[in-house]
């Protein structure tokens, strides 16, 4: 599939790692979950790696490093508890707007794009994230990781956003940093650009089946009313 431009009339965006760098504050509240359970610090960058796929994966991937093995489901049980209650406190405390993302919102809402926020972050955490660093008025429909029973890499949460916004998903451009995102889009039948410096799980986004690499959203912007 290649973008048509023109027949784009709504934009899905990823959150972390995509709109947001939100990367310190979800390491922050994973230490503090190893902390808390007595367990051994993981580095920054390695956790970094493990965002992108939920705080539940997130969560196993970080016990699993700390503990040299694979967790039991009762300590990734207790680990997710101690995690959420930690990154309650941090949510949006140090979170970063990406370098043309509030400029890129601004000018799609203006062009009459429909904006859709489409993340895996739990919906307890993903509208006071969005509140809290001025993003939320952009967008018409929010669905998080947990508004369904699936969340991206199925389609079911682009496709769902689609539906809101009243457009099919030919016309429904996903933006995002991830092979999780380029894997939803591609399932659902959404065109898709990546930004290359989100979360990229130890992948690189050149390998990564896309439509597209843009330098920001005001780039992805950019093209779309250059061509509408």
């Amino acid at each position: 599939m290649s973008v048509r431009y023109g027949e784009v009339r709504a934009v899905l965006l990823d959150l972390d790692g995509t709109m947001l760098d939100t990367a310190p504050e979800l390491a922050g509240a994973a230490a503090d979950m190893l902390s808390e359970l007595g367990l051994e610090p993981v580095p920054f960058a390695s956790v970094r790696e493990f965002i992108g796929k939920g705080a539940a994966h997130l969560v196993r991937c970080t016990l699993q490093a700390s503990l040299g093995r694979s967790p039991d489901e009762r300590r990734v049980g207790d680990g997710l508890e101690s995690f959420f209650v930690h990154y309650e406190k941090r949510n949006g405390r140090d979170a970063a707007v990406y370098p043309g993302t509030r400029e890129g919102l601004t000018a799609l809402r203006a062009a009459g794009f429909g904006l859709a926020c489409v993340t895996n972050k739990p919906a307890r955490f993903t509208a006071p994230l969005l509140e809290r660093v001025g993003l939320a008025g952009f967008f018409s429909a929010t669905i998080s990781g947990d508004t369904l029973a699936r969340k991206k890499p199925w389609p079911d949460p682009l496709l769902a956003a689609c539906k809101l916004l009243g457009v099919p998903p030919a016309q429904a451009l996903m933006i995002g940093d991830s092979a999780n995102d380029a894997r939803a889009a591609r399932a659902a039948g959404c065109p898709v650009l990546l930004v290359p410096y989100g979360y990229l799980e130890g992948a690189t986004v050149q390998d990564i089946d896309c439509d597209g690499i843009v330098d920001s959203v005001l780039h992805a912007a950019g093209l779309l009313n250059i061509q509408s």
